[in-house]
């Protein structure tokens, strides 16, 4: 009957999770949460809501249609500071899916010094470790707390101890009037949580490398005493004094390691892996070479990465210190300005495993003045609460924001199209010597930021020859 219980409520647990992501990742919601924070991009914002909602949905199917219904991959194509980038950024902290954010250019191919595309589902299994771990710490939280105070109590009164002591010391430990009281701990050398692996041999080489991985592993079970049949020996621990409000701390850690081992939190990160991953691939036009050159590229970290790419996105499965993980059902998105090459200097197949294309588009002085404006962080009440800092009030007119748009728009288009990174080389010119004098102004000064200071400040970038600073 326990075991049917604990089944009982392990499936009720669940399904509430369900409910609980089923209303956090209904696509209104989503692109509601985005528009809190990025200015326009509908289409973008959409389909990301749409691939993100595809998950959830894929869940709910029968057994035998789950393994054919594979995620809809997703390019985003538009020009830079234009918020690729941070459509990604913010995704990831919506889902508690494991997300990696990757730079393609960091990667070369398969034969070359440095790192392969396979690295990627690796550093996605450690996010992913962490998130299982901290998902099942935060479960178990509670009856840990409940466990040390018995711990503790332990230690103050010996186990044998009479009810009536234990009741009394347990009201004084509650109370805190016991906090800075010093008591015995026998703590796991290496402290709580630390990497127990570091054992007694360390191996060098890559410890991404599964077979290092698995070697030292095995090597610090048999110098453990752990023996061949892997009966785990208790780690050595060292007996250390300190106050008990230090000792909570220490002794919750070493009794959540203590819950956990029954867990098989390996197995549970590489399920969530494979099944609700996400990987975001950024700077993807930087590998594409165009056409129009037909001969062979020898930049190592172009083509050949592509084509390292493909059966990423297509589906293999990579060995991991964690164990096999299966890309089938990964979601991918990729995202690139596309300046220099065209999507379609892209290889065929990696196209085709990119199906749904998003064109973003680039900013105008209306959305550049809402960047200003509307964001919960936005750069304008940024520069407000640093300066608050100094206890000096700084206000900004409307047109004085209208006239910081109409600039950066028209550097934009006479310099170089670098989006809404360009409202950042405005502002700080700005507030370059207000910054500098509001630590010398008293206490509750006020400096208003008007049209006519915008205009002082910026009238040389209107003159043609001194554009040379504000080209980044």
């Amino acid at each position: 009957t326990a075991t049917a219980t604990a089944t009982a409520t392990a499936e009720t647990t669940k399904s509430e999770e369900e409910d609980g992501l089923e209303k956090k990742l209904r696509p209104l919601e989503v692109v509601k949460e985005l528009d809190r924070h990025i200015v326009g991009q509908g289409d973008a914002k959409r389909s990301v809501a749409i691939a993100m909602r595809n998950r959830w949905r894929r869940r709910q199917l029968p057994e035998d249609l789950i393994k054919e219904v594979t995620p809809r991959n997703v390019l985003m194509i538009g020009p830079t500071g234009c918020g690729k980038t941070e459509v990604a950024r913010r995704m990831a902290a919506l889902g508690d899916a494991p997300f990696i954010k990757v730079e393609a250019t960091k990667f070369t191919e398969v034969g070359y010094h440095g790192r392969d595309v396979d690295q990627i589902i690796r550093d996605l299994m450690d996010i992913s470790m962490n998130l299982t771990r901290k998902k099942f710490t935060e479960k178990r939280r509670e009856e840990a707390k409940a466990l040390v105070e018995d711990r503790i109590l332990d230690i103050l009164t010996g186990p044998a101890s009479q009810k009536r002591d234990r009741d009394s010391f347990k009201h004084m430990l509650r109370d805190g009037l016991l906090d800075d009281t010093e008591i015995e701990v026998d703590v796991p050398e290496g402290g709580p949580g630390g990497d127990k692996a570091g054992g007694m041999f360390s191996i060098g080489g890559d410890q991404n490398n599964p077979n290092v991985a698995a070697m030292a592993d095995f090597l610090n079970r048999m110098g453990g005493g752990g023996g061949p049949g892997g009966s785990k020996k208790s780690p050595p621990t060292e007996r250390k004094k300190m106050p008990i409000s230090e000792a909570r701390d220490v002794i919750l850690d070493i009794e959540l390691d203590r819950l956990l081992e029954n867990v098989d939190l390996k197995k549970e990160s590489v399920t969530a892996v494979e099944e609700s991953g996400i990987v975001f691939i950024d700077e993807i036009d930087k590998i594409c070479s165009s056409r129009d050159f037909m001969s062979k590229s020898a930049d190592a970290s172009a083509e050949g990465v592509q084509r390292d790419l493909l059966p990423l996105i297509e589906g293999t499965t990579i060995s991991t210190k964690y164990g096999n993980v299966n890309t089938d059902y990964i979601l991918f998105v990729a995202s690139g300005a596309f300046h220099a090459v065209k999507p379609s200097d892209m290889l065929p197949e990696l196209q085709g495993r990119l199906p749904i294309r998003v064109e973003l588009n680039g900013l105008t002085e209306d959305d550049l003045y809402k960047i200003l404006t509307e964001p919960v962080a936005n750069l304008v009440r940024q520069q407000i609460e640093l300066i608050g800092t100094e206890k000096v009030k700084l206000e900004f007119e409307d047109d004085a924001i209208r006239e910081i748009a109409r600039m950066a728009a028209l550097l934009n288009r006479t310099v170089e199209n670098i989006g809404a990174r360009r409202l950042h080389t405005v502002m700080e010119r700005i507030m370059e010597s207000l910054s500098f004098e509001a630590a010398e102004m008293e206490e509750g000064s006020v400096i208003k930021v008007d049209k006519d200071l915008v205009k002082q400040r910026l009238s040389d970038v209107l003159v043609a020859s001194d554009l040379s600073k504000y080209i980044l």
